[in-house]
């Protein structure tokens, strides 16, 4: 059997790519219909629709290295993808759903970015100067969707109660629901 190379290494954490993101467009959409605030549906819309676009510039990777775009099972991202549903499930309709959903999709996100930013390093190494502009486009891509949700998880924690109606943490911080929270008439 030959020695393995970096090009076999980059080939199959290709495969590997290629399959979660396939799967990050499914938990996407399960996300949005899952969300309860306008601003992070939308945000999770808008990335399912940037994510299927990045997986057709997958395709051109494969095709970049004269490769068979093919995927491989990801138990990363089938892991963090299960704990997505089981965490949808078990914390529907709460309070704290939105920052669960949040905090799920910033797993992947932060999988994706390390996939991505690896894949892009050994494209630069490997010559595969083509492959490796598209890389580093999905990766500015999902570096920016991390922090949109930061974003959005700051908005939506800073005025959380303690069940009594009572702010907690900072008393000097104003005691106001961000807009994602507040019901038309309240």
């Amino acid at each position: 059997m030959a020695e393995k190379t970096l090009n076999d290494a980059f080939y199959e954490t290709l495969k590997d790519v290629y399959y979660a993101e396939k799967q990050s467009v499914k938990a996407l959409k399960k996300s949005a219909k899952a969300a309860q605030a306008p601003e992070l549906k939308q945000a999770f819309t808008k990335h399912a629709e940037e994510s299927a676009v990045q997986v057709e510039r997958l395709v051109q990777v494969f095709e970049s290295i004269d490769k068979a775009a093919r995927a491989k099972t990801c138990e990363a991202m089938q892991g963090l993808t299960a704990e997505m549903e089981e965490d949808i499930g078990d914390f529907a309709g709460t309070e704290a759903a939105d920052d669960v959903l949040i905090g799920c999709a910033q797993a992947i996100e932060h999988y994706e970015i390390a996939r991505y930013g690896l894949l892009k390093t050994w494209a630069a190494k490997l010559g595969y100067g083509e492959a490796e502009a598209l890389l580093a486009e999905t990766l500015e891509e999902e570096k920016k969707t991390d922090a949109l949700l930061t974003q959005i998880a700051e908005g939506q924690g800073a005025a959380k109660t303690d069940g009594e109606g009572v702010a907690s943490g900072n008393d000097d911080a104003p005691r106001t629901t961000p807009k994602s929270k507040r019901k038309a008439g309240a």
